[in-house]
């Protein structure tokens, strides 16, 4: 039976877990002009190659990261999106995320390229503070969603927000 997995007998050795069962999965898929999925920030603890055009990649819980889907077809972009999430751990609730398993809490959800783009500046200048985007207070990113559904302008995210998440992180901790 090449191929397939042996049967289990009863009383058999049970398969030991794989060491990603607890991680949230995440496909990424890149066809020049066609279908680009990325990360644009996040640090992921495992990446599965699958081929040249796709890969999978792995955070463990708690972990936040920024996926970004754009896709065209001939007569130009079908979808431009960006997610912010949290990666959650077994059984805690989630939503759910085209090529994202099992799912996460997801933080900040924006569609149009003028709207990506947006939350994309506001990443860049997070990171231009010396801020690991990764590290930012998930109240933040609820509230840059909030103002872009609102068609506000988000407030800045500082230096002084982020060493006050900072402490309340560790003293919750």
């Amino acid at each position: 039976m090449t191929g397939t997995a042996a049967p289990r007998v009863r009383g058999g050795p049970v398969p030991a877990a794989s060491p990603t069962d607890n991680l949230t999965r995440v496909e990424l898929t890149w066809v020049e002009k066609k279908i680009e999925n990325w990360i644009s920030f996040g640090e992921p603890a495992h990446e599965q190659i699958l081929d040249r055009r796709r890969r999978v990649l792995f955070f463990r819980p708690d972990t936040i990261f920024a996926f970004v889907r754009w896709a065209s077809n001939d007569f130009g972009t079908i979808i431009s999106r960006l997610d912010i999430v949290r990666a959650v751990a077994p059984g805690e609730a989630y939503q759910t995320l085209p090529f994202v398993r099992p799912g996460g809490d997801i933080l900040l959800k924006v569609e149009s390229w003028p709207r990506v783009e947006q939350v994309l500046q506001a990443i860049d200048a997070i990171e231009a503070l010396d801020i690991v985007a990764a590290d930012v207070s998930p109240d933040h990113w609820r509230h840059v969603h909030n103002r872009l559904t609102a068609g506000q302008q988000p407030r800045a995210y500082t230096p002084e927000q982020h060493q006050a998440y900072l402490l309340r992180r560790r003293t919750t901790s």
